[in-house]
């Protein structure tokens, strides 16, 4: 007992140096020294730094461009994850923006899907040949006689053969071999074409972050559309996919499909691809590109904003709509127009036929015809195509009539709505001609292509009007490096409240030991 009692006069000794050594910042600590303090009130009440005749109490703020650094270990952890508190950052295995070599590659790649979309339009018309899928193996066509009549013993027991062309010879048999041949081999190129320099200029880190995600994104999805592709033409060379008897073809959904794959494959590139040709444009002169963008951002823009988007969307459907048409050879009916027969549109009970029904109580037949029945799909693209040439068309006279756009739209913008104007005339023209004509070959794969243009004209102008964040951060960023900040600047308006006596003492417990730059 004597030996505890004696230890209490030590503790009580003891306790406010502990408490003392616990409970005191350290990097606060050593940061207070004398000088430290003398410098802080010298710059307070220097007299360069205030006012003459001041109030009593000022407010400290930051200037534009302080870097805020850190006084202690807890004021670290308020900072966002990443900020080092005015430390560097540590820099990013790609760059900020990618190099414009990646964009005429990605531009290339997507003029290689347009050709391949009109080709493949072609070869669908032409029938179907080849009954087998080999990826490796198939990219040679046959080398001597046993192989060709091998693959034409294969194409004799498809059902297109049978019913179509019983009487096809070997040599009318090579012309449609080698035009499918074609068309698949051109796919190869597409995707090694692709994949190929999207892995070097991953690895050289000629991409941004998000673009590689993006290539890496694109090439998958031109993966699955080879893999969708033969899904599509398997569907024509079984007859129990098909009513039995009837004229043998692929599946208009697979078509669909397989065309919609090729259309968003096409537009990723050309979008990308504009993306970084357009970006590195704005970083050459950000302050021109600033004023630009908060032009485009402007609310009296924003209905035109909006409609152009609106167009991309009502030009993709259409397209899809005349997938349907092709798949169900809806174009060989009705081959006049505005009408369709007696009237503008067929008798409904035609339209919605119980035929295509595939359920005793015929509930199935308000989804099925609009996507099985030839007349009622016609009917639906003849409706989408007048409501993207009427809608491009209003749009077009409100952008000539309306003042304000007039006053405010840019002239790049004009000039591509006058683009999206003339394209839309010639896919009406092709269209019509194709129905008229009974779907002659040429036109057929000029129709198909010119929807795909009409497209990419919608496309570019959504360039040149939408406002792309990605870009406007980057034109930001310009501007502050090229004034002289930091990356890590603190935002204008953020203050340190601290009373400063007019007399120029300073109470500097409790402060943060940031550089403390008085108001003016």
């Amino acid at each position: 007992m004597a030996s505890i009692s004696s230890t209490f006069p030590l503790l009580r000794k003891a306790a406010p140096r502990l408490s003392k050594e616990f409970f005191t910042c350290q990097a606060g600590r050593n940061s207070l020294k004398p000088s430290n303090v003398q410098q802080i009130l010298n710059n307070a009440t220097s007299p360069r730094q205030f006012r003459p005749g001041a109030s009593r109490a000022s407010t400290v703020s930051l200037e534009l461009g302080s870097t805020v650094k850190p006084f202690s270990p807890v004021s670290k952890l308020s900072r966002p994850v990443g900020d080092a508190g005015g430390e560097t950052p540590r820099k990013s295995f790609f760059p900020e923006t990618s190099d414009k070599i990646v964009a005429y590659w990605l531009l290339g790649s997507a003029a290689s899907v347009f050709g391949i979309v009109v080709f493949g339009g072609l070869t669908r018309l032409t029938e179907l040949s080849i009954t087998e899928w080999r990826p490796v193996t198939g990219s040679l066509p046959p080398r001597n006689a046993v192989d060709w009549d091998a693959e034409f013993t294969k194409y004799r027991s498809s059902p297109e053969f049978k019913l179509l062309n019983p009487r096809m010879n070997l040599e009318e048999f090579k012309s449609i071999y080698y035009m499918e041949w074609g068309h698949r081999l051109w796919g190869r190129f597409v995707g090694l074409s692709f994949l190929i320099p999207s892995v070097y200029f991953i690895a050289r880190r000629r991409v941004s972050a998000r673009m590689a995600g993006t290539i890496v994104g694109i090439a998958g999805l031109i993966g699955f559309q080879g893999v969708l592709g033969w899904w599509m033409v398997k569907s024509g060379l079984k007859d129990d996919l098909f009513a039995h008897g009837s004229h043998p073809r692929v599946s208009q959904y697979r078509l669909t499909a397989h065309l919609g794959t090729a259309f968003l494959c096409y537009t990723a590139m050309l979008w990308n691809g504009l993306s970084i040709l357009r970006e590195h444009k704005l970083l050459a002169n950000p302050a021109a590109a600033q004023k630009a963008l908060s032009l485009l951002q402007s609310p009296e823009l924003k209905i035109f904003r909006r409609s152009v988007a609106g167009l991309a969307v009502l030009v993709f459907c259409t397209a899809m709509s005349g997938g349907l048409v092709a798949g169900l050879d809806a174009g060989l009916i009705y081959n006049e127009f505005p009408y369709m027969g007696l009237g503008l549109t067929p008798p409904k009970s035609e339209l919605f036929s119980d035929f295509y029904s595939h359920t005793p109580d015929k509930s199935d037949i308000w989804w099925r015809n609009p996507l099985e029945n030839p007349s009622l799909v016609q009917l639906d693209h003849r409706i989408l195509a007048t409501t993207t040439f009427t809608s491009i068309m209003s749009l077009w006279a409100y952008t000539k009539y309306s003042a304000t756009l007039k006053r405010m739209l840019p002239a790049a913008c004009k000039k591509g709505m006058h683009g999206v104007v003339g394209f839309v005339w010639l896919q009406v023209i092709l269209g019509i001609s194709t129905l008229i004509y009974l779907v002659p070959l040429p036109l057929a794969s000029a129709h198909q292509g010119g929807s795909l243009a009409l497209l990419t004209s919608v496309m570019i102008l959504g360039g040149r009007t939408w406002v792309p964040a990605r870009a406007s951060r980057l034109v930001a960023q310009k501007l502050a490096m090229s004034s002289g900040l930091p990356r890590n600047t603190v935002p204008s308006g953020i203050s340190i409240h601290k009373v400063i006596p007019a007399n120029g003492s300073i109470d500097t417990r409790g402060l943060d030991k940031s550089f403390l730059i008085p108001s003016t």
